[in-house]
């Protein structure tokens, strides 16, 4: 999956590479910028395969590393943090 992040024509645009049940999921490459805060309606989780996420989830800071999964809570805000890198994969309840 981190050959697909790279090959994507712009970071924080992620791509879909499968689907499980009701669940998409997602890859993308994160470059260090922010991404404002916004919550979902179910809960999605987040697997870092390299580099580093960092995330303010309900005001609070949270670093993920690689290899590492974090589950953001169903309605819970959170926001990606300056300075996150590298290769992220997001399992959300697929769209329609």
């Amino acid at each position: 999956m981190a050959g697909i992040s790279a090959g994507l024509p712009e970071a924080w645009s992620s791509v879909v590479v499968g689907r499980v049940g009701t669940a998409q999921i997602k890859v993308l490459r994160m470059d260090g910028r922010t991404v404002p805060e916004e919550r979902h309606e179910a809960a999605e989780a987040l697997l870092v395969l390299d580099g580093l996420l960092r995330l303010a989830v309900d005001g609070h800071p949270v670093d993920v590393g690689p290899g590492a999964l974090y589950t953001v809570p169903a309605g819970t805000p959170h926001a990606v943090l300056p300075g996150s890198q590298g290769t992220l994969v997001i399992v959300e309840r697929a769209e329609g």
